[in-house]
């Protein structure tokens, strides 16, 4: 396992594990993940996987406290220097979650389905057929509270991003933006060419946790009509 490890302010490391992003560094990701999930540091305060790396946060007074002769991020670098050592011939942990998020796809809930169709010289139906097609990673949940970035849109349907984002894209808009494809969890601006809604609530508050989903698991999108939208909206 090659990687590089960086401070982040003065309570935080970056373990990098390459500059692209490729399906085996993300099994790495997902075993360093794991390792930590089930055998959390006393220091640590909260980890964060992203595309090639993965951040832990930790707090220094805790560490002095119980070891006052070393500086916080050079004692937390020698224990994740010992720890990917350990764990860096590990298979990641094979279950899997699979999320299949309904989708109402065009018309007023996805305004920008025939751009992406005229885009690649395809028809709205082909758009939402290979949409629907491929079972999507979870890579990382980023810019807004349970928004993830997912892996493995087909190379058929991406599409550049708005030239002139939205003030305010719906809660639950299901966009593309380049190579990637995504779900926007709750109203914010934004650029991606909306092609559908989902009722499913990506992120709830008062559950723990309060992101439906997270790094590593993996999503199927399922085409749905218009009644099944407001009956899966009554039901959430």
């Amino acid at each position: 396992m090659d990687y590089r490890l960086f401070p982040l302010s003065d309570h935080g490391i970056i373990i990098e594990l390459g500059e692209e992003i490729d399906d085996d560094i993300q099994s790495h990701i997902r075993v360093i993940s794991s390792y930590l999930e089930e055998h959390p540091f006393y220091w640590m305060i909260e980890y964060v996987p992203a595309f090639t790396t993965v951040t832990i946060y930790y707090d220094p007074q805790a560490i002095y406290l119980n070891d006052s002769s070393t500086l916080p991020f050079e004692f937390v670098r020698e224990q994740i220097n010992e720890m990917l050592t350990r764990i860096q011939y590990a298979i990641p942990n094979q279950k899997t979650n699979i999320i299949e998020i309904p989708v109402l796809y065009g018309g007023k809930w996805g305004p920008d389905i025939e751009f992406v169709a005229n885009s690649n010289h395809l028809s709205i139906e082909e758009v939402i057929n290979l949409h629907t097609a491929n079972l999507y990673q979870v890579y990382m949940i980023g810019f807004a509270p349970g928004f993830p970035y997912l892996g493995g849109l087909s190379p058929k349907l991406a599409t550049p991003r708005r030239q002139s984002p939205r003030l305010a894209i719906p809660s639950g808009s299901v966009g593309i933006a380049g190579a990637q494809t995504g779900v926007y969890p709750l109203e914010t601006p934004g650029g991606w060419q909306i092609i559908g809604r989902t009722p499913l609530q990506l992120f709830r508050p008062k559950d723990h946790p309060p992101s439906l989903l997270k790094a590593g698991d993996q999503i199927r999108f399922k085409s749905i009509n218009e009644e099944e939208f407001f009956n899966w909206e009554v039901r959430e």
